[in-house]
Protein backbone atom coordinates (compact mmCIF):
# COMPACT_ATOMS: atom_id res chain seq x y z
CA UNK A 1 0.00 0.00 0.00
CA UNK A 2 2.80 2.39 0.88
CA UNK A 3 4.63 1.47 -2.34
CA UNK A 4 1.58 2.30 -4.45
CA UNK A 5 1.10 5.63 -2.70
CA UNK A 6 4.77 6.46 -3.21
CA UNK A 7 4.57 5.68 -6.99
CA UNK A 8 1.45 7.81 -7.36
CA UNK A 9 3.17 10.65 -5.58
CA UNK A 10 6.13 10.45 -7.99
CA UNK A 11 3.77 10.57 -10.97
CA UNK A 12 1.95 13.60 -9.60
CA UNK A 13 5.23 15.38 -8.97
CA UNK A 14 6.51 14.49 -12.48
CA UNK A 15 3.37 15.77 -14.18
CA UNK A 16 3.37 18.92 -12.09
CA UNK A 17 7.00 19.56 -13.00
CA UNK A 18 6.45 18.97 -16.74
CA UNK A 19 3.41 21.22 -17.07
CA UNK A 20 5.34 24.52 -16.85
CA UNK A 21 7.88 23.23 -19.39
CA UNK A 22 5.09 22.18 -21.75
CA UNK A 23 3.43 25.56 -21.37
CA UNK A 24 6.67 27.35 -22.21
CA UNK A 25 7.15 25.14 -25.28
CA UNK A 26 3.59 25.87 -26.40
CA UNK A 27 4.17 29.59 -25.94
CA UNK A 28 7.32 29.38 -28.06
CA UNK A 29 5.38 27.56 -30.79
CA UNK A 30 2.56 30.14 -30.74
CA UNK A 31 5.12 32.95 -30.83
CA UNK A 32 6.71 31.43 -33.94
CA UNK A 33 3.46 30.73 -35.78
CA UNK A 34 1.89 34.13 -35.10
CA UNK A 35 4.76 36.23 -36.38
CA UNK A 36 4.03 37.80 -39.77
CA UNK A 37 7.69 37.75 -40.85
CA UNK A 38 8.44 34.45 -42.65
CA UNK A 39 12.18 34.56 -41.99
CA UNK A 40 11.56 35.30 -38.31
CA UNK A 41 9.07 32.41 -38.11
CA UNK A 42 11.66 29.98 -39.45
CA UNK A 43 14.22 31.31 -36.96
CA UNK A 44 11.81 30.80 -34.04
CA UNK A 45 10.84 27.30 -35.20
CA UNK A 46 14.48 26.23 -35.45
CA UNK A 47 15.10 27.63 -31.97
CA UNK A 48 12.11 25.61 -30.79
CA UNK A 49 13.72 22.42 -32.09
CA UNK A 50 17.05 23.32 -30.55
CA UNK A 51 15.31 23.50 -27.14
CA UNK A 52 12.67 20.81 -27.30
CA UNK A 53 13.43 18.26 -30.06
CA UNK A 54 12.88 14.73 -28.80
CA UNK A 55 11.32 15.86 -25.51
CA UNK A 56 7.75 14.95 -26.39
CA UNK A 57 6.34 18.45 -26.66
CA UNK A 58 2.86 18.87 -28.06
CA UNK A 59 3.74 20.67 -31.30
CA UNK A 60 7.07 19.18 -32.30
CA UNK A 61 5.41 17.33 -35.20
CA UNK A 62 3.86 20.57 -36.52
CA UNK A 63 7.16 22.41 -36.21
CA UNK A 64 8.82 19.81 -38.43
CA UNK A 65 5.84 19.90 -40.82
CA UNK A 66 5.96 23.70 -41.11
CA UNK A 67 9.71 23.74 -41.77
CA UNK A 68 9.18 21.04 -44.39
CA UNK A 69 6.53 22.85 -46.43
CA UNK A 70 7.69 26.46 -46.00
CA UNK A 71 10.19 27.92 -48.46
CA UNK A 72 12.98 30.06 -47.09
CA UNK A 73 16.44 31.20 -48.10
CA UNK A 74 19.19 28.61 -47.88
CA UNK A 75 16.86 25.66 -47.42
CA UNK A 76 18.16 22.44 -48.99
CA UNK A 77 16.27 19.48 -50.40
CA UNK A 78 17.90 17.29 -47.78
CA UNK A 79 16.58 19.49 -44.97
CA UNK A 80 13.08 19.43 -46.49
CA UNK A 81 13.10 15.64 -46.59
CA UNK A 82 14.44 15.32 -43.03
CA UNK A 83 11.84 17.72 -41.62
CA UNK A 84 9.05 15.98 -43.51
CA UNK A 85 10.08 12.47 -42.53
CA UNK A 86 10.34 13.44 -38.86
CA UNK A 87 6.90 15.07 -38.96
CA UNK A 88 5.39 11.93 -40.50
CA UNK A 89 7.19 9.65 -38.05
CA UNK A 90 5.88 11.58 -35.02
CA UNK A 91 2.32 11.36 -36.42
CA UNK A 92 -0.65 13.25 -35.04
CA UNK A 93 -0.87 15.67 -37.98
CA UNK A 94 -4.24 16.76 -39.25
CA UNK A 95 -5.13 15.54 -42.77
CA UNK A 96 -4.46 18.89 -44.43
CA UNK A 97 -0.99 19.28 -42.94
CA UNK A 98 -0.15 15.65 -43.60
CA UNK A 99 -1.11 16.00 -47.26
CA UNK A 100 1.14 19.04 -47.61
CA UNK A 101 4.09 17.21 -46.12
CA UNK A 102 3.50 14.07 -48.19
CA UNK A 103 3.23 16.06 -51.44
CA UNK A 104 6.38 18.04 -50.67
CA UNK A 105 8.56 15.05 -49.79
CA UNK A 106 7.20 12.87 -52.62
CA UNK A 107 7.96 15.61 -55.16
CA UNK A 108 11.55 16.03 -53.98
CA UNK A 109 12.18 12.27 -54.00
CA UNK A 110 10.96 12.12 -57.61
CA UNK A 111 12.98 15.15 -58.71
CA UNK A 112 16.12 13.60 -57.24
CA UNK A 113 15.29 10.10 -58.51
CA UNK A 114 15.57 8.69 -54.99
CA UNK A 115 13.27 6.52 -52.85
CA UNK A 116 10.82 6.28 -55.74
CA UNK A 117 8.74 3.56 -54.13
CA UNK A 118 8.31 5.77 -51.10
CA UNK A 119 7.52 8.72 -53.40
CA UNK A 120 4.74 6.69 -55.07
CA UNK A 121 3.43 5.56 -51.69
CA UNK A 122 3.34 9.12 -50.32
CA UNK A 123 1.53 10.37 -53.43
CA UNK A 124 -1.01 7.55 -53.16
CA UNK A 125 -1.61 8.46 -49.52
CA UNK A 126 -2.38 12.04 -50.54
CA UNK A 127 -4.95 10.86 -53.09
CA UNK A 128 -6.60 8.54 -50.58
CA UNK A 129 -6.68 11.08 -47.73
CA UNK A 130 -7.94 13.91 -49.94
CA UNK A 131 -10.66 11.78 -51.53
CA UNK A 132 -11.88 10.56 -48.13
CA UNK A 133 -11.78 14.08 -46.65
CA UNK A 134 -13.66 15.50 -49.62
CA UNK A 135 -16.35 12.80 -49.43
CA UNK A 136 -16.68 13.23 -45.65
CA UNK A 137 -16.91 17.04 -45.89
CA UNK A 138 -13.83 17.47 -43.72
CA UNK A 139 -13.76 20.95 -42.08
CA UNK A 140 -9.98 21.24 -42.61
CA UNK A 141 -10.45 22.40 -46.19
CA UNK A 142 -13.12 23.05 -48.83
CA UNK A 143 -14.08 20.38 -51.40
CA UNK A 144 -12.28 22.46 -54.02
CA UNK A 145 -9.08 22.47 -51.95
CA UNK A 146 -9.29 18.72 -51.42
CA UNK A 147 -9.79 18.34 -55.15
CA UNK A 148 -6.56 20.23 -55.75
CA UNK A 149 -4.76 17.87 -53.39
CA UNK A 150 -6.13 14.92 -55.35
CA UNK A 151 -4.81 16.49 -58.56
CA UNK A 152 -1.44 17.24 -56.96
CA UNK A 153 -1.29 13.68 -55.63
CA UNK A 154 -1.82 12.28 -59.10
CA UNK A 155 0.87 14.61 -60.47
CA UNK A 156 3.52 13.60 -57.94
CA UNK A 157 2.49 9.97 -58.46
CA UNK A 158 3.06 10.45 -62.19
CA UNK A 159 6.48 11.98 -61.53
CA UNK A 160 7.53 9.00 -59.42
CA UNK A 161 6.24 6.56 -62.06
CA UNK A 162 8.04 8.45 -64.82
CA UNK A 163 11.35 8.39 -62.94
CA UNK A 164 10.79 4.67 -62.27
CA UNK A 165 10.36 4.13 -66.05
CA UNK A 166 6.73 3.07 -65.66
CA UNK A 167 5.84 5.36 -68.54
CA UNK A 168 2.45 3.92 -69.49
CA UNK A 169 1.26 4.17 -65.89
CA UNK A 170 2.70 7.69 -65.61
CA UNK A 171 0.49 8.78 -68.52
CA UNK A 172 -2.65 7.70 -66.65
CA UNK A 173 -1.62 9.57 -63.48
CA UNK A 174 -0.74 12.72 -65.40
CA UNK A 175 -4.05 12.62 -67.29
CA UNK A 176 -5.96 12.24 -64.01
CA UNK A 177 -4.02 15.18 -62.63
CA UNK A 178 -4.62 17.40 -65.66
CA UNK A 179 -8.34 16.65 -65.70
CA UNK A 180 -8.50 18.15 -62.21
CA UNK A 181 -5.89 20.90 -62.20
CA UNK A 182 -5.81 21.97 -65.89
CA UNK A 183 -2.18 23.01 -65.42
CA UNK A 184 0.15 23.59 -68.40
CA UNK A 185 3.06 21.99 -66.50
CA UNK A 186 1.18 18.68 -66.58
CA UNK A 187 0.69 18.96 -70.34
CA UNK A 188 4.45 19.45 -70.69
CA UNK A 189 5.07 16.36 -68.56
CA UNK A 190 2.73 14.36 -70.80
CA UNK A 191 4.59 15.62 -73.87
CA UNK A 192 7.91 14.48 -72.41
CA UNK A 193 6.57 11.02 -71.51
CA UNK A 194 4.85 10.76 -74.88
CA UNK A 195 8.12 11.38 -76.72
CA UNK A 196 9.84 8.70 -74.61
CA UNK A 197 7.05 6.24 -75.43
CA UNK A 198 7.34 7.09 -79.14
CA UNK A 199 11.10 6.53 -79.06
CA UNK A 200 10.60 3.02 -77.68
CA UNK A 201 7.81 2.36 -80.23
CA UNK A 202 4.91 2.24 -77.79
CA UNK A 203 2.82 4.12 -80.33
CA UNK A 204 -0.65 3.56 -78.85
CA UNK A 205 0.45 4.77 -75.43
CA UNK A 206 2.32 7.69 -77.02
CA UNK A 207 -0.86 8.69 -78.87
CA UNK A 208 -2.74 8.73 -75.58
CA UNK A 209 -0.02 10.84 -73.96
CA UNK A 210 -0.12 13.51 -76.68
CA UNK A 211 -3.90 14.02 -76.72
CA UNK A 212 -3.74 16.71 -74.02
CA UNK A 213 -0.55 18.49 -75.20
CA UNK A 214 -1.91 19.01 -78.75
CA UNK A 215 -5.04 20.66 -77.41
CA UNK A 216 -3.30 22.67 -74.67
CA UNK A 217 0.24 23.49 -75.82
CA UNK A 218 -0.47 23.57 -79.56
CA UNK A 219 3.26 23.70 -80.28
CA UNK A 220 5.29 22.16 -83.09
CA UNK A 221 6.64 19.21 -81.08
CA UNK A 222 3.22 18.19 -79.76
CA UNK A 223 1.63 18.40 -83.20
CA UNK A 224 4.55 16.58 -84.87
CA UNK A 225 4.78 13.66 -82.44
CA UNK A 226 1.02 13.27 -82.16
CA UNK A 227 0.81 13.16 -85.96
CA UNK A 228 3.56 10.55 -86.16
CA UNK A 229 1.93 8.35 -83.53
CA UNK A 230 -1.38 8.54 -85.40
CA UNK A 231 0.43 7.64 -88.63
CA UNK A 232 2.13 4.68 -86.96
CA UNK A 233 -1.27 3.60 -85.61
CA UNK A 234 -2.67 3.63 -89.19
CA UNK A 235 -4.84 6.72 -88.64
CA UNK A 236 -3.54 8.54 -91.70
CA UNK A 237 -6.44 10.89 -92.28
CA UNK A 238 -6.30 12.20 -88.71
CA UNK A 239 -2.49 12.27 -88.86
CA UNK A 240 -2.67 14.45 -92.01
CA UNK A 241 -4.46 17.19 -90.06
CA UNK A 242 -1.76 17.35 -87.38
CA UNK A 243 1.15 17.08 -89.84
CA UNK A 244 -0.26 20.17 -91.54
CA UNK A 245 -0.66 21.95 -88.19
CA UNK A 246 2.95 21.10 -87.31
CA UNK A 247 4.16 22.35 -90.70
CA UNK A 248 2.20 25.55 -90.13
CA UNK A 249 4.15 26.07 -86.91
CA UNK A 250 7.52 25.25 -88.40
CA UNK A 251 8.64 24.50 -91.97
CA UNK A 252 9.97 21.03 -91.44
CA UNK A 253 11.03 18.81 -94.31
CA UNK A 254 9.95 15.75 -92.38
CA UNK A 255 6.43 17.14 -91.85
CA UNK A 256 6.15 18.20 -95.51
CA UNK A 257 7.22 14.72 -96.62
CA UNK A 258 4.63 13.02 -94.41
CA UNK A 259 1.89 15.29 -95.79
CA UNK A 260 3.12 14.62 -99.32
CA UNK A 261 3.14 10.83 -99.07
CA UNK A 262 -0.30 10.73 -97.42
CA UNK A 263 -1.73 12.97 -100.16
CA UNK A 264 0.11 10.98 -102.83
CA UNK A 265 -1.70 7.86 -101.66
CA UNK A 266 -5.01 9.75 -101.77
CA UNK A 267 -4.47 10.77 -105.40
CA UNK A 268 -5.20 7.18 -106.42
CA UNK A 269 -8.85 7.64 -105.46
CA UNK A 270 -9.04 11.43 -105.51
CA UNK A 271 -6.97 13.06 -108.30
CA UNK A 272 -8.06 16.54 -107.15
CA UNK A 273 -5.43 16.48 -104.36
CA UNK A 274 -2.59 15.96 -106.85
CA UNK A 275 -1.48 19.60 -106.92
CA UNK A 276 -1.41 19.82 -103.13
CA UNK A 277 0.58 16.59 -102.91
CA UNK A 278 3.09 17.88 -105.46
CA UNK A 279 3.46 21.17 -103.56
CA UNK A 280 4.32 19.48 -100.26
CA UNK A 281 6.61 16.92 -101.90
CA UNK A 282 8.57 19.60 -103.75
CA UNK A 283 9.01 21.54 -100.52
CA UNK A 284 10.13 18.36 -98.78
CA UNK A 285 12.67 17.77 -101.54
CA UNK A 286 14.39 21.03 -100.59
CA UNK A 287 13.86 20.93 -96.81
CA UNK A 288 14.57 17.27 -96.00
CA UNK A 289 18.01 15.93 -96.82
CA UNK A 290 16.95 12.41 -95.83
CA UNK A 291 13.87 12.38 -98.08
CA UNK A 292 14.95 14.78 -100.84
CA UNK A 293 15.41 12.27 -103.67
CA UNK A 294 12.34 10.22 -102.85
CA UNK A 295 10.17 13.33 -102.51
CA UNK A 296 11.28 14.70 -105.89
CA UNK A 297 10.72 11.37 -107.63
CA UNK A 298 7.24 11.05 -106.13
CA UNK A 299 6.38 14.64 -107.11
CA UNK A 300 7.51 13.94 -110.69
CA UNK A 301 5.50 10.71 -110.81
CA UNK A 302 2.29 12.44 -109.66
CA UNK A 303 2.83 15.42 -111.96
CA UNK A 304 3.48 13.42 -115.11
CA UNK A 305 0.63 10.98 -114.47
CA UNK A 306 -1.96 13.57 -113.37
CA UNK A 307 -5.06 14.05 -115.50
CA UNK A 308 -3.77 17.05 -117.41
CA UNK A 309 -0.42 15.40 -118.13
CA UNK A 310 -1.48 11.82 -118.84
CA UNK A 311 -0.55 12.42 -122.49
CA UNK A 312 3.05 12.92 -121.41
CA UNK A 313 3.61 9.22 -120.76
CA UNK A 314 1.73 8.32 -123.92
CA UNK A 315 4.04 10.67 -125.81
CA UNK A 316 7.07 9.02 -124.25
CA UNK A 317 5.96 5.68 -125.64
CA UNK A 318 5.05 7.26 -128.98
CA UNK A 319 8.49 8.92 -129.16
CA UNK A 320 10.20 5.62 -128.49
CA UNK A 321 8.11 3.92 -131.17
CA UNK A 322 8.57 6.66 -133.77
CA UNK A 323 12.29 6.98 -133.06
CA UNK A 324 12.67 3.26 -133.65
CA UNK A 325 10.64 3.49 -136.85
CA UNK A 326 12.71 6.46 -138.06
CA UNK A 327 15.89 4.54 -137.30
CA UNK A 328 14.68 1.56 -139.34
CA UNK A 329 13.50 3.76 -142.21
CA UNK A 330 16.87 5.53 -142.29
CA UNK A 331 18.76 2.23 -142.29
CA UNK A 332 16.60 0.87 -145.11
CA UNK A 333 16.98 4.07 -147.11
CA UNK A 334 20.77 4.12 -146.68
CA UNK A 335 21.06 0.47 -147.59
CA UNK A 336 18.94 0.87 -150.68
CA UNK A 337 19.89 4.30 -151.96
CA UNK A 338 22.80 5.52 -149.89
CA UNK A 339 25.54 4.75 -152.43
CA UNK A 340 23.54 5.36 -155.64
CA UNK A 341 23.22 8.49 -157.73
CA UNK A 342 19.76 9.59 -158.85
CA UNK A 343 20.65 9.36 -162.58
CA UNK A 344 21.38 5.70 -162.09
CA UNK A 345 17.91 4.99 -160.63
CA UNK A 346 14.89 3.86 -162.61
CA UNK A 347 11.65 5.80 -162.46
CA UNK A 348 10.20 3.18 -160.12
CA UNK A 349 13.23 3.43 -157.83
CA UNK A 350 13.06 7.22 -157.87
CA UNK A 351 9.40 7.10 -156.88
CA UNK A 352 10.18 4.62 -154.08
CA UNK A 353 13.02 6.83 -152.87
CA UNK A 354 10.76 9.92 -152.82
CA UNK A 355 8.11 7.99 -150.90
CA UNK A 356 10.66 6.86 -148.33
CA UNK A 357 12.00 10.41 -147.95
CA UNK A 358 8.45 11.70 -147.45
CA UNK A 359 7.86 9.01 -144.81
CA UNK A 360 11.14 9.86 -143.06
CA UNK A 361 10.24 13.57 -143.11
CA UNK A 362 6.76 12.83 -141.70
CA UNK A 363 8.23 10.80 -138.85
CA UNK A 364 10.77 13.54 -138.09
CA UNK A 365 7.99 16.16 -137.96
CA UNK A 366 5.89 13.91 -135.73
CA UNK A 367 8.85 13.41 -133.41
CA UNK A 368 9.52 17.17 -133.25
CA UNK A 369 5.87 17.83 -132.43
CA UNK A 370 5.93 15.26 -129.63
CA UNK A 371 9.15 16.74 -128.26
CA UNK A 372 7.63 20.22 -128.31
CA UNK A 373 4.65 18.96 -126.31
CA UNK A 374 6.98 17.23 -123.86
CA UNK A 375 9.03 20.39 -123.53
CA UNK A 376 5.96 22.38 -122.46
CA UNK A 377 5.11 19.83 -119.77
CA UNK A 378 8.71 19.79 -118.54
CA UNK A 379 8.78 23.57 -118.47
CA UNK A 380 5.61 23.57 -116.39
CA UNK A 381 7.20 21.17 -113.90
CA UNK A 382 10.39 23.23 -113.76
CA UNK A 383 8.22 26.29 -113.18
CA UNK A 384 6.72 24.56 -110.13
CA UNK A 385 10.23 23.85 -108.86
CA UNK A 386 11.21 27.52 -109.24
CA UNK A 387 8.02 28.65 -107.49
CA UNK A 388 8.84 26.25 -104.64
CA UNK A 389 12.34 27.67 -104.29
CA UNK A 390 11.00 31.23 -104.23
CA UNK A 391 8.39 30.28 -101.63
CA UNK A 392 11.10 28.78 -99.42
CA UNK A 393 13.54 31.62 -100.02
CA UNK A 394 16.05 29.36 -101.78
CA UNK A 395 18.28 30.88 -104.48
Amino acid sequence: MKKTAFTTLIMILFISASLPAQTVANDDYIKAMTTSNAAQRVKFLKEYLAKYAGKGTQYENFVYATLCVQNYAGKTARETIEYGEKALALGGLDDLTKCRVLITVSGIFSQRGQNLEKAKNYASQVIQIAKASKNNNSPDATPEQWNKFIGAGYFTHGQALEKSKYLKEAVDSYINSYNILKDVQIANSLKKVGKSLYDIRFYKDAEKAFEIPVSVLKDFASYAFYAKTLYKNKKKEEALKYFKLAYGKQRSGEMAFYVGIILADKTKSNPSVSQEAIRYLLEASFLSAANSKKAMELAESIFFTSDRNTKYNQNVKALQKKSKKLENLTKTFNKKFGEKDEEDLSDAELKEMDNMLDEIEAEEKAIQKLKAEQKIVLENFNKLIEETKQRLGIR
